[in-house]
């Protein structure tokens, strides 16, 4: 086994790290969201968000079974990435004389594969990585490298607290820059493995009457709550964000329309046994429109929102018509 060297600026990149002040900071949704889609991405065992201190790596994020919340430095597979710049990719540990005998290979949790991309903070200084691995040999494409640095690069910029560029700040759900960005990976994942996706665009119906009889305030506590009900109903390889206002918007990784449909009916089921629970002075409601991702004839997650939009505003006319 080789331990990983420390990098001749190691004295500026631990200030930086520290400069961050999120180190043995709880779970955070906008961390978990991109290590979530990572594992669905590369159909990973497990995926990582690691930062890389003085003598140990601590995991920020953790999405798949993996019991530590840290590792030593000294045979961590991380502490050689963020010696480099580009994606570090390891297809068969037993074949790397850096790793063969590490004790994460010949123990658990048994790695064989590893593909790691360095996080820089804003100084420009590697504190981390985002990485995924796995117990079996597998290859890794230029085209997978290419995804992983982009979902490193959307990890960076949560690193240097810019919360707002994927995340609503009300809700703490995702916002329409990362569900734009974020939604159309997913749809190049699907159009390349040739995997279903639909999108549903949600609005909430008769938002206006809370907001002017019970005022902003309760306005958006039912936008919160609205936000929380997706969290619960939703699976964890789903997509779902605040587009603005009462907007919402939903992208199911894998599912064709009845499927997503069933997912809906759910979610409405749910969002009443919540308004009742929490005892509001309001029902909520929503219109909703799905468009189906068909990978023989793609559309870009622009077209399928614009398709979604119309077809929700003419859900939502049909209930205001008179019977």
């Amino acid at each position: 086994m080789r331990a990983p060297q420390h990098p001749a600026n190691e004295a500026q990149r631990l200030a930086e790290l520290h400069s961050l002040k999120i180190l043995n900071t709880p779970p955070e949704e906008r961390f978990d969201r991109l290590t979530r889609l990572a594992r669905r991405l590369f159909n990973a065992p497990i995926a990582l968000v690691s930062l890389v201190e003085a003598n140990q790596q601590w995991f920020k994020s953790i999405s798949g079974h993996y019991d530590a919340s840290h590792t030593r430095r000294d045979i961590s597979f991380c502490g050689h990435t963020i010696l480099q710049d580009e994606v570090m990719v390891i297809e068969n540990a037993l074949n790397d004389s850096r790793f063969h005998d590490n004790p994460l290979v010949t123990g658990e949790p048994h790695i064989r594969f590893y593909a790691g991309c360095p996080l820089q903070g804003p100084g420009g200084v590697n504190v981390g990585t985002l990485c995924i691995l796995g117990p079996e040999p597998r290859e890794f494409s230029a085209e997978d490298r290419a995804t992983l640095s982009d979902l490193a690069a959307m990890a960076e910029a949560e690193l240097a607290a810019f919360q707002t560029a994927t995340c609503d700040e009300l809700t703490q759900i995702t916002n329409r820059r990362g569900f734009m960005t974020l939604g159309q990976l997913v749809l190049n994942d699907c159009l390349l493995k040739q995997r279903p996706a639909s999108l549903t665009f949600l609005d909430l119906d008769k938002f206006k009457q809370i907001n002017d009889t019970l005022g902003h305030r309760e306005g958006d506590r039912a936008l919160m709550d609205f936000a929380d009900a997706m969290k619960v109903c939703f699976r964890h390889s789903d997509l779902f964000a605040r587009l603005g206002g009462d907007e919402f918007v939903v992208l199911f990784n894998g599912l064709r329309q009845p499927e997503a449909d069933a997912l809906l009916r759910d979610f409405e089921r749910y969002l009443q046994q919540q308004t009742r629970s929490l005892n509001r002075r309001y029902a909520l409601h929503f219109s909703s429109g799905i468009v189906e991702f068909e990978a023989n004839k793609p559309q870009s997650l622009e077209q399928m929102l614009e398709g979604s939009d119309a077809r929700m505003y003419a859900a939502k006319n049909e209930k205001k018509a008179p019977l």
